[in-house]
């Protein structure tokens, strides 16, 4: 089983930006506060079982996730794991610039990139080796709980290498609004919350952010502890 606390490096956009309200307020989840929020005006009338489709969702809060959630290796701390995250966010690099868009991934809706971009896929990438000598090794039940069976064999292959099957060619940056939809659910969900989104008028998003989540328990959610500005290549 996972040893608690657990860590995970994610993209969150800023407290007060329109994104992060957004996505904030239909999950129901304040990952700045790690409080409860009220969920989006109306959307529990218009997707009967809302609270329940976000359930999982509102773990993790509102964000993109860079380096999927860890315990800590032996001999290592927080502070080191944040020391880390200080020097990897002042290296310079181009910073990632997205349109977004609302789709459907598997059985869950999310924000994700309307097109294939290179400086985000090597910010993911950079992401996963720098931080992986913080990361516990892989449990056997952690294992068993991914479903082995289902992965393809490069995924298993990084589930046993880098903890996480949706990594390097695999990884696929998202940002989760619903979880697991039954499959009738899913069409008008996602018809809606596009609306929703298209409603903001939101072009753009720059991925110009590491944020440091914290899970103290299996209950509880997870909490931003640290946050650190990309440093952009001049």
């Amino acid at each position: 089983m996972s040893q608690y606390p657990r860590y995970a490096v994610y993209f969150v956009p800023s407290a007060d930006s329109t994104l992060y309200r957004f996505g904030a307020g239909l999950i129901g989840y304040d990952a700045y506060s790690g409080q409860p929020l009220p969920f989006s005006e109306g959307i529990e009338s218009e997707i009967d079982g809302w609270k329940q489709f976000t359930a999982d969702p509102r773990k993790y809060g509102f964000h993109a996730t860079l380096k999927a959630p860890i315990s800590l290796a032996p001999g290592k701390t927080e502070d080191e794991l944040v020391a880390a995250m200080s020097d990897f966010a002042q290296t310079p690099r181009a910073i990632p610039v997205i349109a977004p868009t609302v789709r459907g991934i598997s059985s869950f809706v999310a924000i994700t990139p309307n097109d294939f971009c290179a400086e985000l896929q090597k910010l993911a990438d950079d992401c996963v080796i720098a931080f992986d000598q913080f990361r516990a090794p892989l449990t056997t039940a952690d294992r068993e709980r991914r479903n082995v069976s289902a992965l393809n064999k490069r995924q298993v292959a990084y589930l046993d290498r880098w903890g996480y099957p949706y990594v390097l060619e695999e990884f696929r940056f998202h940002m989760t609004l619903a979880g697991s939809l039954p499959a009738e659910r899913r069409a008008p969900v996602l018809d809606l919350l596009q609306q929703r989104f298209g409603a903001l008028e939101l072009k753009s998003i720059s991925i110009d952010r590491l944020a440091l989540l914290r899970q103290n328990d299996a209950s509880s959610g997870f909490t931003l502890i640290s946050l650190w500005p990309l440093r952009a290549t001049v």
